[in-house]
């Protein structure tokens, strides 16, 4: 019972500490692109306004108000904004999002708040998925502590997307499955929990289609590791419902575009892969050759797990040192694998095995402790072996198949579209970070397993993880300040939402006579989806009266002489500069 309790309390207090690192600074930086169309997207608005013609491009009609804007939304203006803003994708999660927003408005960190949520109760979950399949208090503690400090967890929970929801639910999914099969193997009924599982299922898929990814490692898993097959039906019937149901969607609902505009989306990339990859305004998109794919997937594979994050920043770190680094660690690894169960470590063998690990350091032109962690690379990967076949030798094995498949296949399946679009636009940590849970679940073996090891060399390998563990922290920390660009996709931070603040402003300095005006960039439709009925943006006047009271009758119009700035034109003829856009870095 005390040991009940004492895991109880740790378990609540990484719950805590969770909740604190995502929930610090969630509401300071502005809403960027993805964002903002969150944003409206959610309340039924598309942005551009091609559902709200009446409001913006009626001819001879020059002035709006909040109260046009805000008029009521039917179910076509939700399907056409999800259609246009995410090509059908994450309804659930925008019904959610509308849903929340009824209780806690439109500020940043409100709309952010479920991200904040669905990560730290997926923290709970990892804990819970451990205790429960491997038996472990101690392992699912560690394996809390780190989804709980996980820096991609803690950047997508500050982001109001369907992220942190996805990931939730996928591995809600996957905890129902391996439920399942543990009543069929002890003959108890399971109709509830197929139910559940189907249900999941449908949330998922229409939190986001990629988690289809997930469902396929349960197929992969029921296919080679579920015997009888007879065991299969009951998962085929609740898939085959499930997928008849998300059908529904594609057929009548915002999936109708989706398909088509992957395909355009694909001809699109490829086209700037091979005539314009580098300065093209979507980032460097290359050719699908090999060596490009498998150059731009080491990053996410090295940051999909926590001890090795940040080792893919070759052009920092450069790939020689690396390439160093990691081939000196390999006779380290040999040397681990000689003496991991000794009783008693040879000074020669500890002083050498540390030497291999430093052994880059003095020949690097910038000395870098991730040199360091790049040299135990194969001590990590061999402990992990290692690991892993201690679970099989307790009769894990089937769970492990699963756990592996979970942790690779997402970002297989992103290497394989790379290959059949012709483009590597896609391969990005985001889409793949269903693994993230199962990665740590193999990263926490790995720790349990170093602890096992004699302890000269178990110092040696806690000091570099402490290493690490501090350039995890610098991460986060550059997290929290809107500077790192592999998560939060800004060097330079972002200012307060402009868009916010200029409806605050209007509403303390607007009176009756007065007209805001909004600027309006020229805008260069690339397809018949981003296509409006305007060759003007009215997205800062979209943005602006989100913030502004529904039943307004402020009077607005668009200016196209005015590109950055939102005016307040007073009845006497003044004009005061609400918020000067120019300079402004996530404004499209």
């Amino acid at each position: 019972m005390g040991l009940l309790r004492n895991t109880n309390v740790l378990l609540g207090g990484i719950l805590l500490i969770a909740f604190l690192l995502r929930i610090y600074h969630s509401g300071t930086y502005g809403l960027y692109l993805d964002e903002k169309y969150t944003l409206v997207i959610s309340q039924g608005v598309v942005m551009e306004g091609s559902n709200q013609h009446d409001v913006f491009f009626t001819p001879g009609k020059i002035y709006f108000t909040p109260r046009e804007f805000w008029k009521e939304k039917t179910i076509h203006d939700f399907i056409e904004a999800n259609i246009r803003g995410d090509i059908g994708n994450s309804p659930v999660y925008y019904a959610v999002l509308w849903g929340w927003t009824k209780l806690a408005g439109f500020s940043d960190f409100a709309i952010r708040f479920p991200s904040v949520l669905f990560s730290t109760l997926l923290v709970g979950l990892v804990f819970l998925f451990v205790r429960r399949y491997f038996q472990s208090d101690r392992l699912a503690l560690l394996s809390a502590s780190l989804t709980a400090v996980e820096p991609f967890f803690v950047a997508y929970s500050h982001m109001a997307r369907n992220y942190s929801m996805s990931f939730f639910l996928t591995l809600l999914a996957t905890y129902l499955f391996l439920l399942i099969l543990d009543r069929y193997e002890s003959g108890q009924r399971s109709g509830k929990l197929l139910l559940a599982y189907g249900l999941t299922f449908v949330l998922a898929l229409l939190s986001h289609y990629l988690a289809i990814t997930v469902f396929f490692c349960h197929g992969l898993y029921a296919l080679f590791c579920v015997r009888p097959a007879t065991r299969w039906v009951p998962f085929l019937l609740t898939a085959g419902a499930g997928v008849a149901f998300v059908s529904l969607w594609f057929l009548f609902g915002g999936g109708t575009y989706t398909v088509k505009t992957l395909a355009y989306q694909a001809e699109f990339y490829r086209n700037l892969a091979l005539t314009d990859p580098y300065n093209n305004g979507f980032g460097i998109i290359l050719p699908a050759t090999f060596v490009n794919v498998i150059g731009k997937s080491l990053p996410i594979w090295a940051d999909l797990f926590i001890v090795s994050n940040g080792l893919g920043q070759t052009d920092v770190l450069g790939i020689r040192y690396l390439a160093l680094s990691f081939g000196l660690g390999l006779p380290a690894a040999w040397i681990l694998h000689q003496y991991h169960q000794a009783q008693k470590v040879p000074a020669w063998v500890w002083i050498g095995y540390a030497a291999l690990l430093l052994g880059a350091l003095p020949l690097a032109i910038v000395p870098h402790g991730k040199y360091i962690v790049a040299a135990a690379l194969p001590s990590f990967i061999y402990l992990m072996v290692v690991a892993v076949r201690y679970q099989v030798e307790r009769e894990k094995g089937p769970l492990l198949v699963l756990v592996v498949l979970l942790a690779v296949v997402p970002t297989l399946f992103l290497l394989g579209m790379s290959f059949r679009n012709g483009h590597t636009y896609g391969i990005t940590q985001r889409y793949s970070g269903f693994s993230f849970p199962f990665t740590i679940i193999l990263v926490s073996l790995l720790i349990q397993q170093i602890l096992r090891i004699p302890a000269i060399l178990r110092g040696i390998l806690v000091g570099v993880l402490l290493i690490q563990a501090v350039y995890v922290g610098l991460l986060l920390e550059r997290i929290y300040q809107d500077r790192s660009l592999k998560y939060t996709y800004f060097a330079t931070p972002r200012g307060p939402n402009p868009h916010y603040m200029a409806a605050q402003k209007i509403k303390e300095q607007y009176t009756p006579g007065d007209t805001i005006l909004y600027p309006a960039i020229r805008l260069y439709p690339q397809d018949a989806i981003g296509k409006t009925y305007w060759p003007y943006s009215i997205q800062d006047a979209q943005l602006t009266n989100m913030y502004l009271p529904k039943d307004a009758g402020y009077i607005q119009r668009m200016d196209t002489t005015e590109v950055n700035r939102i005016i307040l034109l007073k009845q006497s003829g003044q004009k005061i500069t609400l918020v000067d856009l120019k300079g402004n870095t996530h404004r499209y």
